[in-house]
């Protein structure tokens, strides 16, 4: 009966999928980005590279930058080909307009590649044909893929909820609370918004040390709609992982608190989700947020500069 117990806990152990050997003193589990904080290796060569996915993650300068030396480089490649077989083979080449022989090759390669065609220069000859064939081929390829990542990158939706900087133990009610502020950025509207609160830490179990996850209990763990901000909170009561807890002690087992929310983007009907952690050094005890919301004559003014403006607070 004994055995059937420990099972039957083991499986309602709560785990966010990082396991209970992530017990490193120095690296957090989830990046303040919202990313997870692992690194692999063993992976295929395709797994590894992910092109496509790289591609449509990165942020919008790289992949500008990405593009436009892609486009300069095929165009380099194919106006040395050009030039190295005779400019002689491209019909309608004027040296009276100031272009050296090379640039001539290499603004015909861009015109092939994008299948401009301006017909002032064009290929003679059955090796020349075909080098530009093979070009307007895999410029016709090229921009297919781009037209798709930028629709990739236009429809993935891009959650933009701010998190406060600092995770909080403040007076609640006639006990205390942990305190984390969101609200999003973004004028686009969330609707059934729903956040979980998972507490880390590092425990000695049987001499050996592991990482033990706790859910936290909240006050309100979903809201019908995300107009303005929103303060998830837990309630310290003496059932609570965190009752009694300091911050000495937090430090000593590494703590670590996880943020998950999803959602809804009613613009398009698409679920979005964002992720935060808050190590134990960035929560602070004895504080409260400060109102962020000021009511005007005929709406409401949300000031997201204010997101983690606290004070003091006496604790009950």
């Amino acid at each position: 009966m004994k055995k059937i117990d420990l099972v039957e806990k083991e499986k309602q152990r709560e785990d966010t999928g990082f396991g209970t050997t992530a017990t490193s003193t120095s690296a957090r589990l989830v990046n303040n980005e919202g990313n997870f904080n692992v690194k692999k290796i063993g992976q295929s060569f395709e797994a590894r590279v992910n092109l496509y996915h790289k591609l449509i993650t990165m942020s919008w300068g790289k992949f500008a930058f990405m593009s436009l030396g892609f486009y300069l480089t095929v165009n380099l490649s194919f106006g040395i080909v050009y030039y190295l077989i005779g400019i002689e083979n491209l019909m309608g080449v004027n040296k009276d307009h100031g272009l050296s022989d090379f640039w001539e090759a290499f603004f015909f390669s861009s015109q092939t590649l994008t299948t401009v065609g301006y017909g002032r220069v064009s290929p003679v000859g059955y090796i020349t044909n075909i080098i530009a064939s093979v070009e307007a081929f895999m410029g016709l390829l090229s921009f297919s893929v781009l037209t798709g990542l930028l629709y990739g990158r236009f429809s993935k939706p891009i959650p933009r909820i701010q998190y406060s900087e600092r995770a909080i133990i403040a007076p609640y009610l006639d006990i205390n609370g942990l305190m984390i502020r969101l609200a999003n950025e973004k004028s686009n509207q969330l609707i059934n918004v729903e956040a979980s609160v998972i507490f880390s830490r590092n425990e000695t179990v049987d001499g050996f040390v592991k990482r033990k996850y706790y859910g936290l209990d909240l006050e309100r763990s979903k809201v019908k709609f995300f107009a303005m901000a929103w303060t998830l909170v837990h309630p310290i009561t003496e059932k609570s992982v965190l009752f009694g807890e300091t911050l000495d002690s937090l430090q000593a087992a590494d703590a670590e608190i996880l943020v998950a929310v999803e959602g809804t983007n009613d613009t398009f009907a698409d679920p979005i989700y964002s992720r935060r952690s808050f190590l134990y050094n960035e929560i602070e005890i004895g504080k409260k947020f400060l109102p962020m919301v000021e009511p005007q004559e005929d709406y409401y003014l949300l000031d997201l500069n204010k997101l983690s403006d606290t004070e003091n607070a006496k604790l009950n």
